[in-house]
């Protein structure tokens, strides 16, 4: 048997400390300006003190469920994607589980950084009207060119990411352009068939260089790194939300989100709104 589901809600949380460009440059050796240009960030979010990985996502799952008329009763199978858990184990996803009240059913972690939020739809397979298809891919020969140096099996402390800058814009640029190729041809679809790309919001050269080589209308590119910054998993659902909510994503509309992280890993989904 074959089932069939839609997206029927979707919910976002922000935590209320800003910190701008401004601020970071009097304490860096950095400005306003420098960052803009580089990454497209004006300013980010911070969480409180205490304020952990499973207070943000039960925030933004209850306003999900909220706008789907649901409760966690009725779930089965809550999945969180995140790089940044509350403990190395359990699964931060049970904590929220339990929050939320979902009493049967399944929950854990997905751990894919910047492009978990596309693994974890992967999770719900195919819908008729919501997710046409999901397409993820890794390459664990790149590790290097971008990682955070620690862990509990390690160093045994956090550590500290670690970066190659150009080489992850120029991988970013070929992998992203050809898993939304592949995902395009999977359903028949050509780039201006896509009503609304939510990419992940990592850097607005990065997302803008996708766009130009796949020839997607730039004004159909849903951004929200000027608020938000670069939230990694996160990133794609929050804008999702933010253009759910403002009436730009409609009942109807195709939408595209892509995303690359650490691994590498990266993957694109298509839905149907």
């Amino acid at each position: 048997m074959m089932f069939r589901s839609q997206i029927v809600g979707c919910g976002a949380y922000l935590p209320e400390r800003i910190v701008t460009n401004e601020e970071l440059a009097t304490r860096l050796d950095t400005s306003d300006a420098w960052i803009r240009q580089r990454t497209g960030i004006g300013q980010r979010r911070i969480a409180a003190d205490g304020e952990l990985t499973s207070d943000l996502a039960y925030h933004a799952a209850r306003q999900a469920l909220e706008r789907a008329g649901m409760n966690g009763n009725d779930l089965d199978l809550l999945v969180l994607a995140t790089a940044t858990p509350d403990e190395t184990f359990p699964a931060t996803a049970v904590k929220v589980q339990a929050r939320l009240g979902m009493t049967r059913g399944a929950a854990f972690d997905v751990q894919a950084v910047c492009s978990g939020f596309i693994f974890a739809l992967a999770e719900s397979g195919p819908m008729q009207r919501g997710i046409l298809s999901t397409h993820l891919h890794s390459d664990g020969r790149q590790h290097d060119i971008l990682y955070v140096d620690g862990g509990p099996s390690s160093t045994r402390e956090t550590g500290y990411l670690r970066m190659q800058g150009r080489e992850v814009f120029r991988q970013a640029v070929h992998h992203l352009s050809s898993v939304v190729d592949e995902a395009l041809a999977a359903n028949g679809l050509a780039p201006s068939d896509i009503d609304w790309l939510v990419p992940h919001q990592a850097n607005t050269r990065i997302i803008e260089a996708v766009g130009r080589k796949l020839g997607l209308d730039a004004e159909k590119t849903v951004l929200t790194i000027e608020r938000h910054a670069n939230t990694s998993a996160a990133s794609i659902p929050l804008a999702l939300d933010e253009a759910v909510r403002d009436g730009r994503i409609r009942p109807g509309h195709i939408v595209l989100m892509e995303a690359l992280g650490g691994g590498l890993t990266w993957g694109a989904s298509i839905a149907r709104w």
